[in-house]
């Protein structure tokens, strides 16, 4: 086994992926995984607390990524301008990322588990978002609502992004995908 090998963690979620992909999340065990990565399971279990883990292992650095820039945003900002800064911020964070961001979408999409793991994840960071704005001093339903949105516009940005044909980046998406929301708010 080659555990002394560097990237133990990256070998390991390289690993899960593509079985996930070629199995399906279900069909594939720890002990798969861990031999693929040519790793043992101990190892397996130093890095990540399930299989599950594997794909949620960044969602706290993309919150906290998202939440940082957003209340770190010019004072004189607008609530939606905010979120656009951390938009951008958060783009920037899967420049190199869209195979990946590819593989792992399809995983979670073909499972209800992982589906709801995924809106979790989502409205944790609705809620983050909302708290750091009220940080700002945006007043409620405002804050609330405008975290909403930013979620929302992170979502569809993020679909539009790993689609197969795709090939623009991830910033630019997002930028459309907010400019398309303040269309659609402002009635046009």
């Amino acid at each position: 086994m080659g555990r002394w090998e560097p990237n133990a963690r990256g070998r390991l979620a390289k690993a899960a992926l593509e079985l996930y992909s070629e199995r399906g999340f279900e069909q594939t065990t720890v002990a798969e995984i861990a031999r693929r990565a040519g790793l043992t399971e101990r190892t397996f279990f130093r890095h990540y607390a399930d299989k599950r883990e594997v794909l949620f292992a960044g969602s706290g650095e993309l919150q906290e990524l998202f939440v940082r820039a957003v209340a770190d945003a010019p004072k004189a900002a607008a609530p939606i301008d905010a979120m656009a800064v951390g938009l951008d911020a958060v783009s920037q964070l899967f420049a190199d990322r869209r195979d990946f961001a590819r593989a792992r979408h399809a995983v979670i999409m073909a499972n209800a588990e992982l589906q709801e793991r995924e809106l979790i994840k989502l409205a944790s960071m609705a809620a983050a978002l909302a708290d750091a704005l009220r940080g700002r001093g945006v007043t409620e339903p405002a804050a609330s609502l405008t975290a909403e949105a930013g979620v929302a516009v992170f979502k569809v940005g993020f679909e539009r992004w790993i689609m197969a044909a795709e090939e623009r980046g991830m910033e630019r998406l997002m930028r459309e995908s907010l400019a398309e929301l303040k269309a659609v708010t402002a009635g046009r």
